[in-house]
C-alpha cells in the first residue's frame, strides 16, 4: 500500500533533499509540499495524506499549532533540529506520532513514516532509549490545554496578531475580511479573559504558538 506524504519545511533545498529520500522508497509518494504553516494546514485539509512530515520552526503558524490543527486528519512526523526532550514532549502532547532529528539517518526517517502511517509512535535515537510509554504517560498527565477553548481559526488569528500583523494583513493571509479578523480576535480575547494585546502575546509565547528563532 502506498503511503501518501505531505512534506513541510520552509527551506527549499532541505525540503528537496528530504523529498528525494522519501520518494526513493517504492511505497512512498510525496503528494504535496509546503513552505509555511498555514500552507501546510490547507494542504493537509485538501489532500488528506497518510502522513505529514513537518518542521517545527515554520514561518507564520508554527509546527506545534500545525500539529494541533491537522492531528484529526493525518499522522504527523516532526523533523527537527532541536535535540531537546521539551520539544519531544510538547510535540507528542499536541498529537504527533513521531519525532526525528534532521541529522538522523535516512533509515530512521523511513521507519518513522511507516510507524506513523500505522498509528504507532517513533522517536529518534537520542530519545528512543526512554520507553515511548513513559513519554505518553507524561503527556497524558498534563493539565487540560486552555487552547481547546478557542477554535482553530481563532488560534491562527492569535498567532498572527502576536506577530504584529494588522487586521488587513491577517485577512489577506487567511483569505477572510478584516472585519472577520476583528470578530475572531474579540472572541478569543473574551474566551481567554484577555485585557490587552500584551496578555495575548504572553499567552502565545507561553503555549509555544510563536516561533522563537535562536
Amino acid at each position: 500500500m502506498t503511503i501518501r506524504i505531505v512534506l513541510a519545511d520552509d527551506h527549499n533545498i532541505v525540503r528537496e533533499g528530504f523529498r528525494l529520500v522519501l520518494e526513493a522508497q517504492p511505497d512512498f509518494q510525496v503528494v504535496g509540499e509546503a513552505s509555511a504553516g498555514i500552507e501546510a494546514i490547507r494542504m493537509v485539509e485538501m489532500l488528506r495524506p497518510d502522513v505529514l512530515v513537518l518542521d517545527l520552526m515554520m514561518p507564520g503558524i508554527n509546527g506545534m499549532e500545525v500539529i494541533r490543527q491537522v492531528r484529526a486528519l493525518t499522522k504527523v512526523v516532526i523533523l527537527s533540529m532541536h535535540n531537546n526532550e521539551a520539544y519531544v514532549l510538547e510535540s507528542l502532547r499536541n498529537g504527533a506520532h513521531g519525532y526525528v532529528l534532521k541529522d538522523a539517518t535516512t533509515k530512521e526517517l523511513i521507519q518513522a513514516v511507516i510507524a506513523a502511517s500505522q498509528g504507532q509512535r517513533y522517536l529518534s535515537a537520542p530519545f528512543a532509549e526512554r520507553a515511548i510509554e513513559v513519554y505518553s504517560r507524561l503527556t497524558d498527565n498534563l493539565e487540560t490545554d486552555p487552547l481547546n477553548l478557542i477554535t482553530n481559526r481563532e488560534r491562527e488569528v492569535m498567532i498572527l496578531v502576536a506577530q504584529g500583523n494588522s487586521s488587513p494583513q491577517i485577512g489577506e493571509m487567511l483569505g477572510i475580511s478584516p472585519r472577520t479578523v476583528e470578530v475572531h480576535r474579540a472572541n478569543l480575547m473574551r474566551k481567554l479573559n484577555f485585557r490587552s494585546q500584551t496578555d495575548l502575546i504572553r499567552f502565545a509565547i507561553k503555549h509555544g504558538l510563536l516561533t522563537i528563532t535562536e
